[in-house]
């Protein structure tokens, strides 16, 4: 860590309003450069998703966000803080290694997650039952761990990050091994955390779930962040789309299309000009085009992704192993 970080004021944080704050964060592994320059900016209360392919950095990056492993260059703060240990109570953390005793039951396994951060032990237990009686595991209390499904014993293990209501939650690949339905459930419950006011930070490879959840991204690529902001400002580096449709074949109004236009079927393809949807709407009607559909298709947060991170990084998220995503 660089000298002199100390603890953010108040009006440092009122200021900035950022739960988590990342500047050119660097660590190596036996001389390999695992991240590398990661700068990183999470508003309070976000949902906040850090993108990317296996080996990317996105694990790394996280750890050193929670102080499990110190970065060798740059600087953070978490909730204001430079040492994440010393706040440790207000974070919950979910880690991609899955791991709880096999002997436990499912509700004393919960309790004493929350036990290591803080909570009683008596609480803990009361807030257990109630948790998976909200999540539908109510039955499940009283079963050990050995006795639940991957997918279960996963959800009690996410349950018992949450159990001691943590201020900032953050999840490495929480989607990984969950089934349609509990992945449907997992997203209401992030976004249910965030409503009530706590930050959440995610990594996953699946876009999917980073389009539908997040405010913003970080798209980690070979250990470096090249975009990193609103979903939305990274849908619109690629012009939307026009797909048209004509009665007539040709005409006059064909030269308002622009010369990428590409023509497959019945359909007309090409990226909507810079002078917007207005003037072109004009030609075609007064060119007598006879506009059977006309549709503006913005770019996916897919498409974003290959334009930022390179065609190699967006096949390494397609192929990635299900069991990794």
């Amino acid at each position: 860590m660089s000298e002199g970080l100390g603890e953010r004021t108040a009006a440092d944080n009122a200021g900035k309003q950022l739960a988590i704050e990342a500047r050119g964060l660097v660590k190596r592994f036996e001389g390999t450069l695992a991240v590398d320059g990661v700068d990183l900016a999470v508003p309070y209360g976000a949902i906040y998703g850090v993108l990317g392919p296996n080996g990317a950095g996105k694990t790394t990056t996280l750890r050193m966000l929670l102080g499990i492993i110190d970065p060798d260059e740059g600087e953070r703060w978490v909730l204001g803080h430079s040492n994440p240990q010393a706040i440790a109570r207000a974070i919950g953390y979910l880690p991609e290694e899955r791991g709880l005793y096999p002997s436990m039951k499912a509700y004393e396994a919960i309790a004493f997650m929350g036990a290591l951060r803080g909570l009683p032990l008596a609480e803990g237990r009361r807030r257990a039952r109630a948790l998976l009686e909200a999540n539908d595991l109510g039955y499940a209390a009283e079963r050990q761990i050995r006795q639940l499904s991957k997918g279960m014993a996963q959800q009690v293990q996410l349950l018992g990050t949450l159990v001691h209501e943590p201020r900032l939650v953050i999840l490495d690949e929480p989607f990984a091994g969950l089934d349609a339905i509990n992945q449907g459930k997992l997203e209401r419950l992030i976004r249910d955390l965030a409503a009530q006011g706590a930050t959440v930070i995610f990594s996953t490879h699946v876009i999917a779930h980073a389009e539908r959840l997040c405010d913003s991204v970080a798209i980690i690529a070979g250990g470096k962040v090249p975009y990193a902001g609103s979903v939305d400002a990274a849908r619109d580096r690629i012009p939307a789309q026009v797909r048209l449709e004509t009665r007539h074949a040709d005409g006059p109004w064909r030269a308002a299309l622009p010369a990428q236009a590409r023509r497959e079927g019945a359909f007309w393809h090409f990226p909507l000009p810079e002078s917007g949807v207005e003037p072109l709407l004009r030609a075609l009607i007064e060119g007598d085009a006879g506009i059977q559909s006309l549709s503006i298709e913005r770019a996916g947060l897919h498409d974003a992704f290959v334009a930022i991170a390179g065609e190699a990084a967006a096949r390494a998220l397609e192929t990635a192993p299900e069991a990794a995503r």
